[in-house]
C-alpha cells in the first residue's frame, strides 16, 4: 500500500512544479499583451482628430489606458478591467514618459441599464495630487468634482472650469450599443499581481513610475513611444 502512496507522491512533486510554470507563462503573456493592447488603443485614439485635446494631453503628468473595459447591466451596472499607467519621469513630471505599473479597475452603478459593452478608457491624471492618489491606494471615480469627464475639441475646452478643477480627465471609445458608459462609482488601482508577472518581481507601483529607475519591457514600447511622439513636453 505505501509504494503506490510513494509512487503517487513523487509524481506530485514532478508536475506540480511543471503545473505551476505553465501557469505563470500563461499569465504573464496575457499580462504582456494587455500592455500591448494599452499601447494600441492609446494610438488609435489619439489618432482621432478633434477627441483627446492636444493642450490637455501636454499638461497630463500621467496617462491611464484600459483597452476594453467590460460592462454588463440589468438594473445594476458593474464594470473590470486591467490596463496600464505611465507617467512622466524627473522633477515635477517634466521628462520623458517612463517604465507603466499596470492598473485595475473595478466597480459598479445602479441605474436603468440593459445591455453590455466593450468600452476603451483613457484617463489623463492633471496633478501631482491625482498620481500619488492612484498610486497609493484606490480612487473611486466620479466621487467628486476632482474627477471629471474630459472635454472634447482642440484648445478652447482646456478652459473649462470642470478641467481646471479636476485631477483626472476620464474619455471613452464605445464599441457597443449602451446606455451609461460613464465609470460612476469604479474605482481604479495599481495592479501589483500584473506588475510581478510583467516585471519578474515585486516592485511597488510607486517605484515603477516615479523612481525613473526601472525598464520599460518590450511589450510597453507602443504606449511609451506614442507618448513620446504626441506630447513630449509638458506644458504648465
Amino acid at each position: 500500500m505505501k509504494k503506490p502512496i510513494t509512487y503517487l507522491m513523487s509524481m506530485l512533486l514532478v508536475v506540480l512544479p511543471i503545473l505551476s510554470s505553465s501557469v505563470f507563462a500563461a499569465d504573464r503573456e496575457k499580462d504582456q499583451d494587455r500592455l500591448k493592447n494599452s499601447g494600441t488603443v492609446l494610438k488609435e485614439i489619439l489618432d482621432v482628430p478633434d477627441d483627446i485635446p492636444q493642450d490637455l494631453l501636454d499638461k497630463a503628468d500621467c496617462v491611464v489606458v484600459f483597452p476594453s473595459v467590460l460592462k454588463a447591466a440589468f438594473i445594476v451596472g458593474g464594470s473590470y478591467g486591467r490596463g496600464a499607467m505611465s507617467c512622466r519621469r524627473g522633477e515635477n513630471f517634466r521628462g520623458s514618459w517612463g517604465a507603466p505599473t499596470m492598473m485595475a479597475l473595478e466597480g459598479g452603478s445602479f441605474g436603468f441599464q440593459i445591455g453590455g459593452e466593450a468600452t476603451d478608457f483613457v484617463l489623463l491624471v492633471m496633478n501631482e495630487r491625482g498620481a500619488s492618489g492612484i498610486l497609493s491606494s484606490k480612487v473611486k471615480l466620479g466621487a467628486d468634482a476632482s474627477v471629471a469627464a474630459g472635454p472634447v475639441g482642440r484648445t478652447a475646452s482646456a478652459e473649462t472650469d470642470a478641467t481646471l478643477r479636476a485631477d483626472i480627465l476620464s474619455y471613452s471609445r464605445a464599441r457597443g450599443a449602451f446606455a451609461g458608459v460613464a465609470l460612476e462609482g469604479s474605482t481604479i488601482r495599481p495592479d501589483n499581481g500584473a506588475n510581478k508577472q510583467i516585471y519578474g518581481r515585486e516592485v511597488p507601483a510607486k517605484q515603477i513610475v516615479l523612481s525613473g529607475e526601472v525598464a520599460a519591457p518590450v511589450s510597453a514600447q507602443r504606449l511609451i513611444s506614442t507618448l513620446d511622439s504626441r506630447t513630449p513636453r509638458h506644458k504648465s
